[in-house]
This record gives structure tokens, sequence and C-alpha cells, in this order.
């Protein structure tokens, strides 16, 4: 077993593969991300808010500027405000990408801090439930792209500053001016409208699919040497490489969408123009504009029809929420709740009370009442499929039953504070997995020394570990180690708990010499531990206080193993003869 064991999914969780659908929630997420930017957003607001009214400013200058010329003023004082014009642009353009970039590294750091805690706190089968390849690909590249919200959201919101500044002021010069440009914006809007639709749609299909993509090669890194041992490196990499077809159709249909939009509002911008500048001429030989007006409302429908900023912010924008999407689809999944109890002191009684578990339709336990003694050593044994595995993980909380409860020292473990949970309870796997950058910090987890001393010497990892140039501070890294040396740390951390130890095949990389060794010191009566083993081995059964017999999710006797001997379905568990 390896640290989490395997469930379906219930009703209700997100599937694998499942195209995320932009929620209230995930708009929410986006308003998060905008927060956690914190004062970079407001900056980049500023400073976009300022440029674009430069450039709002600036054609009026300039025909302020004209109409002195032509006349008999000094326009000295318009080509100043209109070089100051062009330099607060000048100065916006330039600020924009450096506050950007402090803004997106903030909010993008808080949601991969935020979406991997609630990561570790999800319950195990919701997290199984996504290959880890997909779950990698939501932490890094889309939750980069949802980090840039802030200014996705301001750049957005600012992007429609000139035409509709635009819009404005070609109203103020004349009416007639301002709805020829008006009509040309509509038949705009409505174009980006259908963008907006058909870019959703891929973008949100392109990251499922790559999703899947990374998910698979996950998988085959995983299984990196059972590959090369096969000789199936060329039909793992057709696997993996499967969906490349589906996932270029998606991003042709994102570049699809673009380029027809972008082609539109490239022809529609120029009929906008030159609809204005011919609305203008007209007003101006008949003498209701001045030439500078003109001039003006040439430069505003220029930025009135010039969408192309739009577009590419509106493209922006579907990439952010689609990714954003994505990571929410995770965060919204309720995370494991913990209680405020703290264990009262007790020996380390285990009690399991009409617990059952189901996958989908099918009972994996089914009404288990099972006492463990404070202080006794339980075998749990059973053919493939029996339960075993699912009954160790209730054990500890790796996982809730759908039905019953299960108290250590009579408080139900749902109600434990996690820190007092995991005090109490250490798991020992069959294929561990050990965190942190030393091997102090993967075994003791915070614990003092001396018990890290203690338990490394009980798994007999002890010669191991003083053979190394840094002994317990050697980078985890950079040892190396065989499944027996790794399972005999594991073994060393679940060991640190306080109350109760649950072995699920902990033991079987081990030679039978270390294994009888490690089991000497485990099943000692004074070891200070209840003990829960789940075992194949009837040497391990043998020498525990009781067996729990698991069929088909169901506890069929609780008994010693010389008792349950006599019966020939029990021994056929082992192999035996029926």
């Amino acid at each position: 077993m390896t640290d989490q064991p395997a469930r379906l999914p219930r009703p209700g969780h997100p599937g694998v593969g499942q195209a995320p659908l932009p929620s209230p929630a995930g708009r929410s997420l986006l308003l998060r991300c905008v927060r956690a930017a914190g004062g970079s957003a407001v900056v980049l607001a500023l400073v976009c808010v300022t440029g674009a009214a430069a450039q709002l400013a600036l054609p009026a200058a300039l025909g302020r500027t004209v109409d002195t010329l032509l006349g008999s003023g000094s326009p000295a004082r318009w080509l100043l405000v209109t070089g100051l014009l062009i330099a607060t642009a000048a100065a916006a353009e330039v600020l924009s990408p450096l506050v950007t970039g402090a803004g997106n590294a903030r909010a993008t750091a808080w949601l991969r801090r935020t979406l991997a805690g609630h990561l570790i706190a999800l319950p195990v089968p919701v997290v199984r439930a996504h290959p880890v390849g997909d779950l990698v690909a939501r932490l890094t590249g889309q939750a980069t792209a949802a980090g840039t919200a802030a200014s996705a959201v301001v750049l957005g919101v600012t992007s429609i500053v000139p035409p509709i500044g635009s819009l404005v002021a070609l109203l103020l010069i004349d009416v007639r001016l301002g709805l020829a440009c008006a009509a040309g914006l509509l038949v705009l809007s409505l174009l980006l409208r259908r963008f907006v639709t058909d870019a959703s749609a891929a973008a949100r299909d392109y990251q499922v699919v790559q999703g899947r993509l990374a998910a698979a090669l996950a998988e085959a890194l995983g299984g990196s040497r059972t590959i090369a041992a096969a000789g199936t490196a060329g039909r793992e990499i057709d696997r993996i490489l499967r969906p490349l077809p589906e996932l270029s159709r998606h991003g042709r249909g994102t570049w699809d969408a673009l380029a027809t939009a972008a082609g539109r509002t490239s022809l529609l911008g120029p009929l906008t123009q030159i609809v204005v500048l011919a609305t203008g001429g007209l007003l101006l030989g008949a003498g209701r504009i001045t030439p500078g007006d003109l001039l003006a409302a040439t430069q505003y429908a220029a930025l009135g029809a010039g969408l192309g900023a739009i577009l590419a912010t509106l493209n922006r924008l579907i990439r952010v929420r689609t990714a954003a999407a994505r990571a929410d689809e995770l965060l919204t999944v309720p995370a494991t709740a913990h209680g405020c109890r703290t264990l009262r002191p007790g020996p380390g009684e285990l009690r399991f009370l009409r617990v059952s578990v189901r996958a989908g339709d099918r009972p994996v336990l089914d009404g288990v009442d099972l006492v463990v003694p404070a202080g006794r050593t339980v075998a749990v044994v059973g053919s493939s499929g029996a339960g075993k595995s699912t009954l160790a993980a209730v054990a500890g909380r790796l996982l809730d039953p759908d039905e019953g409860c299960v108290l250590l020292d009579g408080t139900p473990l749902p109600a434990l504070t996690s820190e007092s949970l995991r005090r109490a309870i250490g798991y020992g796997f069959e294929r561990p997995s050990l965190f942190g950058r030393t091997v102090r910090e993967a075994v003791g987890l915070g614990r003092p020394e001396a018990l890290v001393r203690a338990t490394t010497r009980t798994a007999a990892i002890d010669d191991y570990l003083d053979r190394l140039p840094h002994g317990l501070d050697t980078p985890l890294r950079a040892l190396p180690r065989s499944g027996g040396e790794n399972q005999r740390l594991g073994l060393a951390r679940a060991l640190t708990a306080e109350r109760l130890l649950i072995l699920d095949d902990a033991s079987s990389s081990l030679d039978t010499v270390t294994e009888a060794r490690i089991m000497d010191v485990l099943l000692a009566p004074d070891s200070g531990r209840t003990r829960l083993i789940v075992t194949h081995r009837p040497a391990v059964a043998a020498r525990a206080d009781l067996v729990a017999w698991l069929s088909h999710g169901r506890l069929v006797r609780v008994d010693s193993h010389d008792r349950l001997w006599a019966v020939p379905d029990y021994r056929a568990v082992f192999g035996g003869p029926a």
C-alpha cells in the first residue's frame, strides 16, 4: 500500500477529465487573486487610467494646437500640454509591465500556496480521483495563468476607456460624429461577444486535455523502470502523446477564434474611421467644426475603432478565467474537517462501530464491529479485495467511513484536532513517501532528536544512517536507498506516534532477519502502543495477540491465529491447504 488508499470518487466529486465551467465561485477566485496582488493592482490601475486619460486628452490638445496655429494665438501653451501628455502616456507604457510583473508574482505565489495547502487538506479519495500529472498542471502552469488575474482585470477594464472616452469626445465635438463611431463600435462589440464564447470553450477544453497529457506523462515517469524492463517505451510514448491531436484541435480552435475576430475588427475598424472622417469632412465644409476638431475627431476615431488591444486583453482574460475555474474546481471541494478536542489520557484502545465504506455501489467494508485492545496487537488478514487496506485507512482517519464511526480511547476521530490525531497515530506503508529536506525532517516530523534516534534503532535503520557522511542531516534527495531501507525509514517515522501504530504491509520489502528483529520490538507486550497490522504473512499473524479475518468487506471472525488455523478457508487466505 502507498501513503493513500485508492478509492473511487463519490457522485458529485469532480471527475477526471471533466471540463470546469466558470462559476460564481470561480469568479470569486479571480477577485481573490486580484486582492492577493495587493497594492500592485491599485498602482497598476492608477498607471493605466493615467495613461488612458493622457491618450484621450492628446487628440484634443493637438486639435487646439492646430486651431491656434491657424488662428492668431500662440501655440506654445498647447505644445507644452501636448508634450506633457505624450510623456505621461509613455511613462505609463514603461511602468505598466514593471507593476504587472510584481503583482502577478505575488498573486501566483498566494494561489499556489492556497491550492497546495487545500490539496493536502482534501479527503484522500478526492485527491486520488485526479491523476498526479493533472494536479501538477493545475498547480503550476494553470495557477500561473490564474495568478495574472489582477493585471488581466485591470488591463481589461482600462482597455475599454479609450473607445468609450473617444465616443464621448466625438459626441461632444458633434453628435453626428459620435453616432458614426457608435455604429461601428456596436458591430464590433457583437463580434467580440462571439469571440468570447468560442474562445472560452476552446481554452477550457485545451486545459483539460493538457491535464490528461500531463497525467499520462507522470504515470509513465513513475513506472519508468517497469517500462524499461518490459521494452515498451515506444508504446508508452504513443500512449502519452495520444491526446495530442485533440490538444491541437482545441488549440487551433482558440487561434481560429482569435484570427477570425482579429480579421473582422481589422476590417471594420478602418471602415469606422472612414465613416467618421467622411462625416467630419462634411461638417468641416459646412463650417460646423474647425480643422482642429477634424484632426481630433480623426484621432478619436482611431482610438475608438482600434479594438486590437481589447481583443488581446479579452483573449488573456479568457485564459485566466479558464485557469481559475480549474483551480476553483478543487478549492470548492470541502477540506477534511477536524474537531477541536485533544485526546484524553488513555492506553490506546481502538474501536470500530458499525463501520461501512462504499466505492460507488460496491461495499468495501460492511458493518464492521471491531475492538483493538489497548497495548495489544491485532493482525488484519484476508484475501485480495477483502478490505484490509481500507480498514487500516479508516483506523487512522485517512478515510472517513460512509457509516459508523471509529473511536480512539473513547473519542471519535473526527472530533480530534489534526495535531492531536497525527501525534497519536502513526502509519507504516508498503511504499512510504518521504518528505522534507533531510532525513531528520522526513523521519522526525519535528519530534525531539532522542525520539528520532530511538525510532531509527527500532526500525533497524540506525546502522545505515550512521554510515552516511552527515547522518540524520543527509539531504533526502541525495540519499541512496533500496526498497527495504525506504520501508525502514517510513517505519521509523511511524514509530514517532504516541498511542497507535498502523502497519499496512510495512515490512514486505525486508529480509527475514531484519523483519524478525523489528517485530521482536514492535510486538513486545511493553512496547507502549496499540498495533494494527495488515499482513499477508502467517508468521506475523501468528505473533499477534488477535487476528481480524476479513472477507468481502465483512469481519468473519476475531480470534487467535492458532484457533483460526483450524479453519480451511482461513488457511486458504495464506495459500495453505484448504
